[in-house]
């Protein structure tokens, strides 16, 4: 049953969709009535057995145009600087032992001892950043979430560059790469812009040849400063601080939240060989979006710790099989501490603006106050209407 503060919630992150991608989220909400849906040369993909079986046995083109992998190359410089001068591959564009050996790479990093020594940057951080509440004051979530992922990047690329001017390079080159892919006529120097902003952020990180250090950045900033403000709004409108101050039930808070605001709604992929997805044909160069946010019923189910969709649904945010994001256990690690932080205080929801042109649905500003702290902020009644 959705409670009325799910139903908020549920509204109000809607919002993130209708004004930043309204057509988009329009053709996918058409559309989910069918496990897989064919139109043209695309398949729009909406069941969690199809979405799986996508990623994981039919053979993809990672290169393809209109695919993360090529978008990834496209906004790091990759294409424009060669394999010859170093760049190498993005990890989103990789296949073989091109791929499993950077992914090794990053499992020092980003694994469980990892993991633990990123903790112990973001706490102090968040303990700072966090203090005008204490004074009755506002805290704005998304530039929190820039900070932080900022200083995330600098410190897993050993880089001394500003944590924020890393942020802000990092979303601008994401977004200009967005707007340089988008459909339709060109837009008069999209590309040009997202090459400097990509040249921006190398410069920034001190790694011009090293296209996989800047996509480390790029899904790093980008993914955290869209999950993480939408996760604390819908945890503030649905009442769920009593869950988020629950030493037990706060990781599982963390995986639903990530799961109904799923960062990364739409894998776009392209098929480099005959098959089948949901016993759906499939042809060589077919295209095929696949819903992550629909696969992980986001659309249906709402987040609830002590009733969860467990992890054979939650993590499929995060993508399936060998090119899962190998990003999934800092990011559950960061929202459960920043739910931890914000649960004494109980927080309200101030202002909340979409970002009608970052690369990922999310929000420009998010700021909240102390709320109740003796209130739980649980609501009840019965309630329609989801995105």
């Amino acid at each position: 049953m959705t409670t009325v503060s799910q139903a908020r919630a549920r509204r109000r992150d809607r919002q993130v969709y209708l004004r930043s991608r309204p057509l988009l989220f329009g053709l996918l909400a058409a559309t989910r009535g069918r496990p897989v849906r064919r139109l043209g040369r695309t398949l729009l993909v909406h069941d969690p057995e199809a979405y799986r079986e996508a990623l994981t046995r039919l053979p993809l083109d990672r290169t393809a145009a209109g695919t993360t992998g090529a978008a990834a190359r496209s906004a790091l410089g990759a294409d424009r600087t060669g394999a010859g001068a170093g760049v190498g591959g993005v990890l989103f564009d990789q296949e073989g032992a091109g791929h499993r050996a950077d992914r090794r790479d990053l499992a020092g990093s980003l694994g469980g001892a990892g993991v633990e020594d990123l903790r112990s940057l973001w706490r102090p951080l968040l303990v700072r950043r966090l203090a005008p509440l204490d004074r009755g004051g506002e805290v704005d979530l998304v530039d929190l979430a820039r900070e932080l992922s900022g200083s995330v990047v600098c410190a897993l690329l050993d880089s001394d560059a500003d944590p924020r001017a890393v942020a802000e390079a990092a979303a601008e080159a994401a977004a200009a790469s967005v707007r340089s892919h988008l459909p339709g006529p060109r837009r008069p120097g999209a590309e040009a812009t997202a090459a400097r902003a990509t040249d921006r952020l190398r410069r920034l990180l001190g790694s011009e040849a090293e296209a996989l250090a800047a996509m480390v950045a790029v899904a790093a900033v980008n993914t955290t400063v869209a999950a993480l403000p939408r996760a604390v709004a819908w945890c503030a409108d649905a009442g769920l601080w009593e869950q988020a101050a629950d030493v037990a039930l706060r990781p599982v808070l963390a995986d639903e939240l990530l799961r109904v605001t799923a960062a990364s709604p739409l894998l776009p992929r392209v098929a480099a060989a005959n098959g089948s997805v949901g016993g759906c044909p499939v042809r060589g160069g077919d295209r095929l979006l696949l819903v992550a946010r629909h696969a992980a019923a986001a659309h249906r189910r709402d987040p609830d710790a002590r009733r969860p969709a467990g992890p054979a649904v939650d993590r499929l945010v995060f993508g399936v099989g060998p090119h899962a994001c190998p990003g999934a256990r800092p990011a559950r690690a960061q929202l459960i501490d920043v739910l931890g932080a914000l649960a004494p205080y109980r927080p309200v929801v101030t202002r909340a603006r979409v970002d009608r042109g970052a690369a990922l649905p999310g929000w420009r500003v998010l700021t909240v106050r102390a709320g109740d702290r003796g209130a739980a902020g649980s609501g009840a009644g019965p309630a329609r209407g989801r995105a």
